[in-house]
């Protein structure tokens, strides 16, 4: 067999590595859990394309490391959001809530959509209303079959 072939199947059947130190997890397993789950939904704002649980960055180890400490104190899952969109703003959810500051966000993909079938709508009224160009002239025509057909004019 294709070593590289062995090679893409050893990568892809491998399990998922996260990013969470075994330093930095709680010892009941139920709280750690409980705070991989909070840790899911919140962005690491290094990367900003994943979760906090997944990434390597440093931000993103203090940001577990606080989720955690915060699960160990008891508060709620709730009370933890709370306390890191109060540290770093809405942006840190990956979900973010829909409210008029995020309006935007939630609405511009419609807007885009929106936008593209006005134009798409706009350059199809201007062709169906467009005229067809008016006939050759016997010379015109002529005059195109010889270039067409290379001879000199």
């Amino acid at each position: 067999m294709n070593p590289r072939i062995v090679a893409l199947l050893l990568v892809l059947a491998a399990p998922p590595v996260f990013a969470a130190d075994p330093a930095e997890m709680l010892k009941d397993p139920a709280l750690e859990t409980r705070a991989e789950k909070i840790g899911q939904g919140l962005r690491c704002l290094v990367c900003q394309s994943e979760s906090i649980e997944n990434s390597n960055a440093d931000l993103a180890r203090d940001l577990r490391v606080i989720v955690r400490e915060q699960v160990q104190a008891g508060q709620s899952d709730d009370q933890i959001r709370a306390f890191v969109v109060a540290r770093y703003g809405d942006y840190v959810l990956l979900a973010p809530p829909f409210k008029t500051s995020t309006l935007l966000l939630w609405g511009g993909p419609g807007l885009f959509l929106l936008g593209g079938l006005a134009a798409l709508r706009s350059f199809h009224r201007r062709r169906v209303g467009t005229p067809p160009p008016p006939p050759l002239s016997a010379d015109e025509q002529r005059r195109l079959d010889q270039l067409l057909n290379n001879e000199d004019a």
